[in-house]
């Protein structure tokens, strides 16, 4: 009878993920992550999370490895890269995708976790994967592990690299030497609250989901009216705390995305309105779209067009009329707001 293989040191680990494009390993103690459950209550309580569910939605599970896979013992949590360059956008309607929506990261990711994962298996160890997933939080277990610290933006901010990063963790039974902490780097720096279009950064590492243009995005229902203008060209996602992060602007490009993108930076908001839902869930699933329904991208993308479209463009107006005219209540109401701030500026008085 043939031996079981040995357990997989956590050098091999490294190594197997690096093949992955990853390229940041520690690993965090299996316990509970009392910290992060107080954040989570506080948010709740306060509102900030507003109907955000994720790990909101079982707090004691997220906060909890051992609820996840029973005997843990270690974490093993994994860094990868997804900053990618940016062009000049073009101009007139445009719409702008952040940079961790161009592609899907986590699947890469979760590819390398598995295969790790599958690896403490086979030495007869209990191990599960998780990324981007509501059982546990992924920024807490990564800080635990080393990879870095928490900057006043709420991203993990990883030395010498920032904070363009996706992170995942091994669950395991199988227990590993824990690595060490890292000290905060980001000392009197406040640009990122001061950056903020919206003022959700309300306090150093507190974030107001009701104020976040990237929660917003992906939120169904009427988009808040005075962060309307705010959204500018966006249409997923908001890169803003990070362009304006010291660390992650001076370091982020020494861990370039090998991904390949699956959408480019722009889009045309105009072009999204003439698709159908298929069309539209076919070419933008890889976001999360709230209740899979194409309205919200619609909704999002009309907004774009608001701010960014000139009154001589009579295609989008056009569009724009119709919509207002339309069924869809919420839909129409965006349109009408849309048209209006397009007129408005066709009648602004240059100083």
């Amino acid at each position: 009878m043939r031996a079981a293989p040995s357990l997989p040191t956590i050098d091999e680990i490294t190594t197997e993920l690096a093949t992955y494009g990853i390229t940041h390993v520690g690993v965090a103690p299996a316990t509970k992550m009392i910290r992060a459950r107080q954040a989570l209550d506080d948010r709740q309580q306060s509102g900030h999370s507003d109907t955000m569910s994720f790990t909101w939605r079982n707090p004691e599970r997220s906060t909890t490895p051992e609820m996840s896979v029973d005997g843990a013992q270690s974490m093993i949590v994994a860094a990868l890269p997804y900053l990618s360059d940016d062009t000049e956008g073009p101009t007139g309607r445009r719409a702008h995708i952040a940079r961790y929506a161009r592609t899907d990261h986590y699947s890469i990711l979760r590819e390398g976790l598995h295969a790790v994962a599958r690896q403490i298996r086979a030495a007869g160890e209990k191990a599960v994967a998780f990324a981007d997933d509501n059982a546990l939080v992924d920024r807490e277990a990564a800080y635990r592990a080393g990879l870095g610290w928490f900057g006043k933006n709420a991203n993990l901010l990883i030395p010498g690299a920032g904070s363009y990063f996706v992170l995942g963790s091994v669950i395991t039974t199988a227990r590993y030497s824990e690595s060490e902490p890292v000290p905060d780097g980001c000392g009197s720096c406040t640009r990122c609250l001061d950056g903020c279009p919206t003022g959700a950064i309300v306090a150093p590492g507190v974030v107001d989901a009701r104020r976040c243009l990237a929660w917003l995005l992906q939120k169904a229902g009427t988009f808040p009216h005075d962060m309307r203008v705010a959204l500018g060209d966006r249409i997923y996602g908001c890169d803003e705390c990070q362009e304006v992060c010291p660390p992650t602007v001076r370091l982020g490009r020494r861990t370039m995305s090998t991904a390949s993108p699956q959408l480019g930076e722009w889009v045309d908001p105009l072009e999204m309105l003439s698709m159908t839902d298929n069309e539209l869930l076919e070419k933008f699933g890889v976001w999360y779209i709230a209740e899979r329904d194409p309205r919200w991208l619609r909704r999002n993308a009309v907004i774009v067009i608001g701010n960014t479209a000139d009154h001589t463009d009579t295609e989008a107006v056009g569009i724009l009329e119709k919509i207002a005219q339309g069924d869809d209540v919420v839909l129409a109401e965006h349109a009408q707001w849309a048209i209006d701030e397009i007129n408005g500026r066709a009648t602004e008085v240059p100083l």
